[in-house]
């Protein structure tokens, strides 16, 4: 049996402010192509189908697309929530759904599993939803956080996978131990302390696809992260866009290879002066790319994202990001001011307050100084 491992769709999600519906409908295309090349038997969806519990209309579009798209192949789908779904939502419509496309969400149905046989026998597939501690704990007492939900949730699983015999995969979606997080994107579940669920709690099944963590992850032979189709966040540039390809023979894992999926559109982080950015030729090859752009003059400049977008359409972040810093200086500007002995010492108090200690440079100080001496021609001639 031939299963393919995605997660992390989050269909309606936002890139610095611009769209990605899009962008994303041309990547799961792509992975419905892979899917009917590959010849895949079984899609599996690890969860956070969409970014929010309550997704705009257009978004259910995209989903119903791909769904009939996988479907259209002759892959089985099976789908989990994750913790940016509202699982009521994404499942509400489970038991209409056309023959061969699964959705479970239901916590209390983890080990109720979805059997495709193949030559060798049954397979079972089990989803675990994102498991809130504070909803479960009402059917599963004493369960306290995430990493006590998973592991009664498997204990569930595994017993149910016992009697029934063959091979059994599970879809689960959470923080494991031993990954590392994109900054700033996936904090929604608790990185620290009892939230991280011990890889141990994933012993037993022929192959675990999980998802929440959006870079490719491979914990161990039987238990993987995808990672998003799409890239959400600068943090993610390095992280290769794709899906997990998993064969399973007689014995379980046979082989497990990446197919990669296209990037719609490159992301860079360039560092420099403004000037250098706005004009140096080794930046040329970004300039359709999505951009954060890291500025390094020493004080802030006017409008720098006006004048980068000039240059780069796509800049999405402009960050000041000074290589030099003046050393520190306590005093007070009421204390600046009173140690000034004339106006030109005045203004660079001023400047000095400011700009985090950074006085005039030898073109402003001119230029300061030429000011104040026509406004002092000026009230003499007065």
């Amino acid at each position: 049996m031939r299963i393919l491992h995605t997660s992390d769709w989050h269909i309606g999600r936002t890139f610095h402010g611009t769209p990605t519906l899009s962008a994303l409908r041309g990547v799961l295309e792509a992975l419905v192509a892979t899917v009917r090349s590959e010849s895949v038997d079984v899609v599996v969806v690890a969860g956070d189908v969409f970014d929010s519990a309550a997704p705009a209309a257009d978004c259910y579009t995209v989903l119903t697309e791909t769904l009939a798209g996988l479907r259209d192949t002759g892959a089985h789908v099976v789908v989990t929530s994750g913790n940016h779904d509202s699982a009521a939502r994404l499942g509400f419509q489970a038991a209409l759904l056309r023959d061969g496309v699964r959705i479970l969400t239901d916590p209390a149905a983890v080990a109720t599993p979805v059997t495709i046989d193949d030559e060798h026998g049954p397979v079972h597939f089990y989803g675990i939803p994102y498991l809130e501690p504070a909803l479960v704990r009402r059917q599963w007492p004493g369960v306290r956080t995430q990493a006590q939900a998973l592991a009664h949730a498997m204990g569930l699983v595994r017993a149910d996978a016992t009697a029934r015999g063959g091979r059994y995969v599970v879809a689960a979606h959470c923080f494991a131990a031993g990954v590392e997080a994109t900054p700033h994107l996936e904090r929604d579940i608790q990185q620290g302390g009892l939230d991280v669920v011990p890889l141990a709690v994933f012993d037993g099944p022929d192959y675990c696809a999980l998802g929440h963590i959006h870079g490719r992850t491979v914990l161990s032979d039987r238990v993987r992260y995808a990672g998003a189709p799409l890239h959400y966040s600068f943090g993610e540039r390095d992280k290769p866009r794709g899906a997990w390809i998993v064969d399973l023979d007689a014995a379980g894992v046979a082989d497990a290879r990446w197919a990669t999926l296209p990037v719609p559109r490159p992301l860079r982080v360039l560092t420099g002066t403004l000037d250098e950015l706005l004009a140096d030729e080794r930046f040329a090859d970004a300039e359709d790319a999505w951009v954060s752009a890291r500025y390094t003059d020493t004080v802030a400049q006017v409008d720098p994202m006006r004048r980068l977008q000039r240059r780069f359409p796509y800049c999405a972040e402009v960050r000041h990001v000074p290589a030099r810093t003046a050393p520190a200086d306590t005093r007070s500007f009421a204390s600046r001011v009173q140690a000034a002995r004339s106006d030109t010492e005045l203004v660079d108090a001023f400047l000095t307050h400011v700009r985090n200690g950074e006085g005039a440079d030898p073109a402003e100080a001119a230029l300061i100084r030429d000011v104040l001496d026509e406004r002092v021609a000026v009230e003499v001639s007065a």
